[in-house]
C-alpha cells in the first residue's frame, strides 16, 4: 500500500494510510507493554527479543528514509537541515540530530545497506559502521567503483554474522580482502598515516575541581592507550579480587579503575622520572611547625597556594610515607626550620623486606594483599621518625588514611597488627 497523502481521480482525499499504520503500531506496543514479562515463558522472551531486534532495524530504516528526504522541513523553518526542528520540537540534541541526518544521507547512497536495514538483517549500529567504511573507500584514490560495490556486498553479508565492533575491524581491511596484492601496502600506509594523526591528536588536560579532586581527560594513541588501560587494570584487579573473596559488594568498575590509576601514580619509581626545571621531579610540601603539630592542620602542595594546592596536614603526613616529597617546615616568622629529608620514603629493598615479614595489610582484620599496601611509619614524620624496618608496617590505602586521620587513634598489638579506634 502507498503510505502517502494522495488525491484520487474523484478529487477526494483517501484515509491517511500513514496515520493508520502508526496507530496500529502504537496500539500493538501498548498491548505488549500492558503485559508483565515476569509471567512469560522463556521461549516467548527469546522470540520477542529476536523480533524486536529486527523491528528496531526496520524502524531505523524508515526513520532514515524520512530524514534523507526532510529538506522540506528545513525549508519550512528556514534552517540548513532538519536538525533545528528535531532540537526544538523533539528535544534531540543538535549534534545527535545532525549525526542522524548525516547517517541518513550515507545510507541513501548504498542500496544494499538500505535494503539490509529495511529487511531487519542490518542493525542501525552496523549500518553506521558499514557506511563509514564505504565512505572511506569512496575517497580512497586507489580503490575503484567496482571495488566499492564489492566491499558493500561483503560488509552487508558480514553484518549477518558479526557484531558491530567486529564489523568495524573487518571494514578497515576489507579492501585487502578483495585484492591483497594491491591493498596490503595501501593498508600499511593508511595505518602509518592514522598513527601519525594520533600523535597529533594526543592531548591531556588537568584541572582543579576545587572540591578535593583533580579532573582530567585526554586522548592517547591506540598503542599507548591500550598499555595505559592494562596498567590501570593491573592495579584495579587485586582490589576487585579481594572484595570478591570477602563476598563484599563491588563498587562501580569506574571507581575501581580510578583507585587503580591512583595506585599506579603513587607507586611510580621516582628514580625513573626525568628532571625538569633544575629540580628532581618531587612534591614540595610547605607547612608551618604549628600546623604540622595540629591534628587538623593545613599544608600546601607546591611552594605557594597560587601555584599549588591546599591539603590537610594528615594527607601531608601520609604522603611522607611513600612519596618523594621535600617537606619545608616553617617557623612563626617564615624561617625554614626543616628542609629536605627527600629520601623519607621506604626504599624498594625495605618494602621487599616488609613484604617478606608482613603478608598483607597489618590492620586488625584486614587481608588486603601487599601489592595494594603502603609502607607506613609508626613513628610519624612530624615527630622526626626514622625510616627503618622496625618502624614500618604495611597498610592498605584505607587504613593508611585512618592512620593519619585525627579522628582515629591506633595502637600496635602484641602480635604486630594495628588496631584502629575512633576517638570518643
Amino acid at each position: 500500500m502507498s503510505l502517502g497523502r494522495e488525491i484520487d481521480h474523484w478529487g477526494t482525499n483517501p484515509s491517511d494510510a500513514i496515520d493508520a499504520a502508526l496507530s496500529t503500531i502504537e496500539s500493538a506496543l501498548r498491548e505488549l507493554l500492558s503485559s508483565d514479562p515476569v509471567y512469560w515463558r522463556t521461549g516467548q522472551k527469546k522470540d520477542l527479543l529476536e523480533r524486536l531486534e529486527k523491528l528496531q532495524a526496520q524502524q531505523a530504516a524508515l526513520k532514515l528514509r524520512v530524514l534523507a528526504s526532510a529538506g522540506d522541513i528545513a525549508e519550512e523553518t528556514g534552517a540548513k537541515d532538519a536538525s533545528g526542528w528535531l532540537r526544538t520540537e523533539l528535544l534531540v540534541d543538535k549534534s545527535v540530530a545532525r549525526a542522524q541526518i548525516k547517517l541518513a544521507a550515507s545510507v541513501a547512497k548504498y542500496d544494499l545497506v538500505a535494503a539490509g536495514l529495511a529487511e531487519g538483517v542490518v542493525s542501525l549500529d552496523k549500518a553506521r559502521v558499514i557506511t563509514q567504511a564505504l565512505d572511506a573507500i569512496e575517497t580512497d584514490p586507489v580503490a575503484s567503483r567496482e571495488e566499492l560495490v564489492l566491499a558493500e556486498k561483503l560488509l552487508v553479508d558480514y553484518a549477518t554474522r558479526l557484531t558491530a565492533n567486529e564489523l568495524r575491524i573487518v571494514g578497515k581491511r576489507i579492501l585487502r580482502e578483495i585484492d591483497p596484492g594491491r591493498f596490503e601496502n595501501a593498508e600499511a600506509k593508511a595505518l602509518l598515516a592514522e598513527e601519525e594523526r594520533a600523535q597529533q591528536k594526543t592531548a591531556l588536560r588537568i584541572w582543579d575541581n576545587h572540591d578535593g579532586t583533580i579532573g582530567f581527560d585526554g586522548v592517547l594513541p591506540t598503542s599507548v592507550g591500550m598499555r595505559f588501560k592494562r596498567l590501570v587494570e593491573a592495579y584495579a584487579q587485586p582490589r576487585k579480587q579481594q572484595l570478591l573473596d570477602k563476598g563484599a559488594p563491588l563498587p562501580p568498575w569506574g571507581r575501581l579503575m580510578g583507585q587503580g590509576f591512583a595506585r599506579l601514580l603513587e607507586t611510580v619509581d621516582p628514580a625513573s622520572l626525568p628532571r625538569h626545571g633544575g629540580d628532581a621531579t618531587t612534591i614540595n610540601v610547605v607547612i608551618s611547625l604549628e600546623e604540622l603539630r595540629k591534628d587538623l592542620g593545613v599544608a600546601t602542595l607546591g611552594y605557594d597556594e597560587t601555584n599549588g594546592a591546599t591539603i590537610s596536614a594528615a594527607e601531608a603526613r601520609r604522603l611522607a610515607c611513600n612519596a618523594t616529597i621535600i617537606p619545608w617546615v616553617l617557623g612563626g616568622d617564615g624561617e625554614v626550620l626543616d628542609a629536605g629529608r627527600g629520601s623519607r620514603f621506604f626504599q624498594p629493598i625495605q618494602r621487599k623486606a616488609l613484604r617478606l615479614r608482613q603478608k598483607c595489610c597489618q590492620a586488625e582484620g584486614c587481608d588486603m594483599p601487599p601489592e595494594w599496601c603502603d609502607a607506613h611509619h609508626l613513628d610519624p614524620w612530624a615527630a622526626g621518625g626514622k625510616t627503618d624496618l622496625k618502624d614500618g608496617v604495611l597498610l592498605c590505602p584505607h587504613h593508611h588514611r585512618l592512620a593519619h586521620n585525627p579522628a582515629y587513634v591506633h595502637e600496635r598489638l602484641p602480635d604486630g597488627t594495628i588496631r584502629f579506634t575512633r576517638r570518643p
